[in-house]
């Protein structure tokens, strides 16, 4: 017969195994992402500032094909974004949302045109623009180590790896004298992407060396046409099944989602698919001929493009626009407030007359 000791022991290791299920349950039961970096940047605040970020800042989709699911309220709030937290006071963020509408109302009617959205969705897009900007000259200068406003791979690459663990000294000795790295597959496979990267961004006469804005491409490829054309091609690379360098439906869904051993990880992938599937077909694929080519997703990703921003604008109001007369109310912008900030406003009718 088993002790009781024994019996603890293996009651231990019981809970432990099943604890270990039901974390990885939980892990393969959201859509997976299939850039390393992302988790990997957050990691600390040196890698983080080097590494080329996963999540685009008013773009609508990430370099690993995912789409960006906060777009909507990054091309809404802008700056703002982040004072629209779910435990902050609703009175509160109601004053803040009133205050971001009288500013998209430009010509004071109390009505938002698909026009004055999307010049709104331009003004804060651009905003983005010179947030990244900003953010890169600090980064540029920590990579730049001899201040001479270029930075070689070599130099990028003992930065990197420092910020990954490695003894910088060590590294850099090696590199200086041809030594081999001994380096895990993982972080190769991240140096090699970043590698093909870095020479996309080094413009013309390519001389290996980035200056300011080059790095800008590396860090920020939204902000480069050739870069763009780049990410797109990554993009095209990683989902294209055929060959063909066009997308089908079918493929551009095929991002491997979560398992469904449950029904939560069932809704989570069918919303998953739902929503890829609505993109693909009601904006991505212009002509709607059921095939997304290469000049396609490029409008689709330039977040400067003003077309695609008008279309997004009229998406928006379509969301809200509860009276079908292609504007936008405010009452109808408090009542959706969730698909705007990302916070939700509860009784929002009455504490709109509070308001007035």
């Amino acid at each position: 017969m088993m002790s009781r000791q024994a019996f603890l022991c293996s009651l231990g290791s019981l809970y432990l195994s099943l604890l270990f299920v039901f974390l990885l349950m939980d892990v393969y039961a959201r859509p997976a992402n299939n850039s390393a970096l992302k988790e990997k940047a957050a990691e600390s605040k040196d890698e983080n500032e080097i590494l080329p970020p996963d999540h685009l800042n008013g773009v609508k989709m990430e370099m690993d094909g995912h789409l960006n699911k906060e777009f909507h309220q990054e091309v809404f709030l802008g700056k703002e974004m982040e004072e629209f937290e779910e435990d902050s006071e609703p009175r509160k963020n109601r004053k803040k949302l009133m205050v971001i509408f009288s500013k998209v109302d430009i010509n004071n009617d109390k009505k938002i045109s698909a026009k004055e959205m999307q010049r709104w969705i331009m003004e804060k897009t651009d905003e983005h623009f010179q947030e990244a900007v900003e953010e890169n000259k600090m980064h540029f200068r920590a990579v730049d180590p001899d201040g001479d406003g270029h930075v070689s791979w070599d130099e990028y690459k003992i930065k990197f790896l420092a910020s990954k663990g490695f003894n910088e000294k060590e590294i850099a000795e090696k590199i200086r004298n041809n030594e081999e790295l001994k380096i895990d597959e993982e972080t190769q496979e991240v140096l090699d992407n970043l590698k093909d990267r870095w020479y996309q961004a080094d413009n013309p006469p390519p001389d290996l060396l980035l200056n300011e804005e080059e790095f800008l491409s590396f860090l920020h490829p939204e902000h480069s046409r050739g870069m763009l054309k780049f990410m797109v091609k990554e993009i095209i690379r990683d989902l294209d099944q055929d060959g063909d360098k066009k997308l089908t439906l079918s493929e551009f869904i095929s991002l491997p989602v979560g398992t469904v051993e449950n029904q939560r990880a069932q809704d989570i992938d069918d919303d998953w698919v739902k929503d890829r599937k609505k993109e693909f077909e009601d904006v991505i694929d212009s002509n709607h001929d059921g095939i997304v080519t290469m000049e396609e997703l490029e409008e689709y990703m330039d977040p400067m493009n003003e077309y695609s921003a008008l279309n997004e604008a009229k998406q928006m109001i379509a969301v809200a626009d509860e009276n079908q007369n292609h504007h936008l109310e405010l009452e109808e912008i408090l009542k959706y407030s969730e698909y705007f900030t990302g916070s939700k406003l509860m009784d929002y009718a009455r504490n709109v007359h509070e308001e007035f």
